[in-house]
């Protein structure tokens, strides 16, 4: 699908939705004239891991509120820590964005962009007697700050001189003091009902390379002090975050009303996380999969990474359209993962070219079939698309079939090939089962020999005579040979987070996750292009991997089709 054609479908889910809780509130500051009549979000990502699907919701509602109200939206890397950053998740994260069809054009920031202005800003509240410089270890501040039902205890350091505080945050700054042996924190109220606010660090000491400012710097903003001055001095009216920043909020107005002396102040408003079942989202435990090695990497297609999803065929209209469809909340929820495999589902259907495969091979033998003769059968590239046409396949008197579609003695309600029965072979012919062979060594069914009725071809004198069933097929002598990967669902319960004590989610994992297997494609398979979507009639849709080369195709499941999902997830 092209992008005018994936815009109008988004725009068509677009005028169809009803206004969430975002819009309501941006277009009631719009009609008070707030902020000049502007809307400005940002998309503000740590530069320490991959994306994964609930960042694409956040980045799908802060480009799109901004696209719908006609404003704009910054990129900006939270790069306050160092010893967890690196250029690879920088360049990484952009390629998603792009992938996702989203751009910030040259709005391109970093929190270091601000250090310099963040640091005058924490002197400006030394100066006023509201910060200062505490000489306990972070085991120590933690016992100290209480709990929900009782208050903390003040630093003993809390009312140094506002000239001693001055001098040691500028030796902090100066590299004078070992790491971890002082920070800076706001004077607020050790006694507040938010314990976040019970004088929070603003600084600490890290002795780390930065990837941009180098060395220059060895003390570190703490996020919530760098994000709501960040915001303000890049002009924000709305700072979309997630709902575990709820509990933030007060801090994030307090740093900005003791250090702006504008009535401009950008807001910040929470929404929902995406949880989606049979998944994990945290950066974490993702990073233990890929590090223990229950995964091949961030892009392995099982992981929820947008790198992940690509690699396995999702397409960002399909993505785009399920942040749309499960739009905003304001408390937690979880959704179902169909739900995304519907939409990626939906948007192949009307994308996917159509080729055949047989993914678990027997042979079948046309036993009056012509021996040496090949016709070229026309079959339809996609019958969503009257434009797509159609191409030549080849068809000879051995062919390989689906095991599945075979069964010597049929269950009831089996309506595909069984001794004596007939179905027709798809854009071909109509077979009857004649009779076949057992592998001596294995049990199983080896060659399966049939008769074909001539005139059942299209156009033939028996070309409309019904028959129940219909399967697929490919020709032995003209099959390339292909890697096929099936995916399955990453964990096999709904939340892998539920375990019992002393349990990990890792218990969970899906020992069917991945199966690869040998496979036989149609020719024209085996010169797709990187980037081509597929649907494998009736088996699913399939996507070329990172590793396919015309001399070894390999394909990726991206997802089943609704009535195959428990014959080739192994349920």
């Amino acid at each position: 699908m092209n992008s005018e054609k994936a815009n109008a479908e988004d725009k068509s889910l677009e005028n169809t939705s009803p206004r969430n809780f975002l819009e309501e509130i941006i277009e009631e500051d719009l009609n008070k004239g707030k902020n000049g009549g502007r809307v400005h979000t940002r998309f503000p990502p740590e530069p320490n891991g991959y994306l994964h699907i609930g960042h694409a919701k956040s980045i799908c509602l802060n480009f799109g509120l901004a696209q719908k109200y006609g404003g704009l939206t910054n990129l900006r890397f939270d790069d306050t820590n160092p010893t967890k950053e690196d250029v690879e998740y920088v360049e990484s994260i952009k390629e998603d964005i792009r992938w996702l069809g989203f751009s910030w054009d040259d709005r391109e920031y970093y929190a270091s962009d601000y250090f310099q202005q963040l640091y005058e800003w924490a002197e400006k509240l030394i100066k006023e007697g509201k910060a200062y410089v505490d000489d306990q270890s972070a085991e120590e501040i933690s016992r100290q700050r209480g709990t929900i039902t009782t208050p903390g205890i003040e630093s003993p350091y809390r009312n140094r001189s506002v000239e001693e505080n001055l001098d040691l945050f500028r030796r902090m700054r100066a590299g004078e003091f070992p790491e971890g042996s002082r920070v800076l924190r706001a004077k607020i109220d050790m006694a507040h009902p938010n314990m976040l606010m019970r004088d929070p660090i603003m600084y600490r000491i890290i002795y780390a390379h930065h990837h941009r400012t180098g060395d220059k710097w060895c003390i570190y903003p703490m996020y919530d002090y760098a994000h709501g001055q960040s915001d303000y001095l890049e002009g924000i009216t709305h700072s979309i975050c997630t709902l575990e920043f709820e509990i933030h909020r007060p801090l994030y107005d307090w740093f900005l009303d003791q250090l702006m002396d504008t009535e401009y102040r950008p807001r910040q408003i929470e929404f929902a996380r995406l949880n989606l079942s049979y998944t994990v989202m945290s950066k974490r435990k993702l990073l233990q999969l890929v590090k223990e090695g229950y995964v091949s990497g961030w892009d392995d297609p099982r992981m929820p990474t947008i790198c992940g999803l690509r690699r396995r065929g999702y397409t960002p209209e399909s993505i785009r359209n399920f942040a749309d469809r499960i739009g905003v909340a304001r408390r937690d929820n979880v959704i179902d993962v169909s739900l995304l495999e519907f939409s990626v589902r939906e948007n192949l259907n009307k994308r996917a070219i159509r080729r055949l495969a047989v993914l678990n091979p027997v042979k079948l033998v046309i036993e009056n079939y012509p021996e040496g003769q090949v016709e070229y059968l026309p079959a339809v590239n996609n019958p969503e698309d009257p434009e797509s046409g159609t191409r030549p396949i080849p068809f000879a008197r051995e062919l390989w079939i689906e095991r599945e579609d075979f069964l010597a003695e049929p269950v009831k309600g089996f309506h595909r090939l069984f001794p004596g029965g007939e179905v027709r072979l798809k854009y071909a012919y109509i077979i009857k089962c004649e009779r076949f062979e057992i592998d001596p060594q294995t049990g199983e069914v080896c060659t399966i020999y049939c008769t074909y009725d001539p005139q059942s071809k299209t156009g033939g004198a028996t070309a409309n005579r019904k028959v129940k069933g219909t399967i697929h097929w490919i020709s032995v002598a003209h099959a390339h040979a292909a890697e096929v990967r099936l995916y399955d669902r990453l964990f096999n319960v709904p939340d892998p987070d539920d375990v019992p004590e002393g349990g990990s989610f890792i218990d969970h994992l899906n020992p069917n996750s991945l199966r690869v297997v040998s496979a036989y494609i149609e020719p024209a398979l085996a010169e797709a292009r990187q980037g081509e979507h597929f649907q494998f009639e009736r088996l699913g849709y399939f996507f070329p991997d990172y590793d396919f080369t015309p001399e070894k195709p390999v394909f990726n499941r991206t997802v089943t089709l609704k009535d195959t999902w428990a014959k080739f997830a192994g349920k």
